[in-house]
């Protein structure tokens, strides 16, 4: 072999062996990355969990035990008829605080109010003097209609939107109040709906169909000084 032949067999050999072995150390590379990211993940993963389980034994979850013990005071015989209910969404504004400092010692709140109202007649209030009979005729004098129950549904009342003053903290009872202006507001305004009167048309239409049904052909309501004869 001449020497210019073996010095570029040389040379190629040189050559393939820095091309393996930057192969090598790309992959080498590679591997060592991979496994440090997995390494990092893991680390990152164990931290999140000690925080996790710092945080909970810091603020663990309250624990709600009821008292086995039941006390029961009272139980009465009830003889409502229930026949209407009103659903009434109500906007509550309550603020504290005087108006030039509110920006700083003032207290407002948004209260978004659901609530119920249901309204019937209380027949435990019907007396004998109350129904007369004539043949297939019935006479009868219901008791006014009342409002049997009225509820704020907490579950779906909020606090929409609340502002406090830079120098003060948020009035605990102030949300206490604006539930419980809520809750009335919320009474008012089926009243002022008409949930009384409907009641009452509601009762009629109801009891007229069960007398009819047991066989009567004629059911007569009477109204406030109207009375039985």
């Amino acid at each position: 072999m001449k020497p210019s032949q073996f010095t570029g067999l040389i040379l190629i050999i040189m050559v393939l062996f820095l091309i393996m072995g930057a192969a090598l150390y790309y992959l080498m590379s590679n591997q060592v990355s991979q496994i440090e990211d997995r390494t990092l993940g893991s680390l990152q993963q164990a931290n999140q969990d000690i925080s996790t389980r710092v945080a909970r034994f810091m603020e663990p979850t309250p624990t709600i035990v009821p008292d086995p013990v039941s006390i029961i005071h009272e139980v009465r015989t009830l003889a409502r008829l229930e026949t209407i209910q009103y659903s009434v969404e109500k906007v509550i504004t309550a603020d504290s605080g005087r108006e030039d400092l509110k920006a700083l010692f003032g207290d407002k709140l948004l209260f978004v109010a659901h609530g119920d109202v249901t309204a019937g007649i209380n027949l435990e209030k019907l007396g004998l003097r109350d129904v007369q009979l004539h043949g297939k005729a019935v006479t009868i004098k219901l008791p006014e209609p009342e409002v049997l129950v009225y509820r704020l549904d907490n579950q779906s009342s909020y606090v929409y939107d609340r502002q406090t003053g830079l120098l003060v903290k948020q009035d605990t009872q102030l949300e206490t109040l604006a539930r419980q202006k809520a809750e009335e507001e919320i009474f008012n305004s089926a009243i002022e709906d008409g949930i009384l009167n409907q009641a009452r048309i509601n009762a009629e239409v109801y009891l007229d169909r069960l007398i009819r049904s047991l066989g009567y052909d004629e059911v007569i309501f009477l109204h406030d000084a109207e009375s039985v004869d």
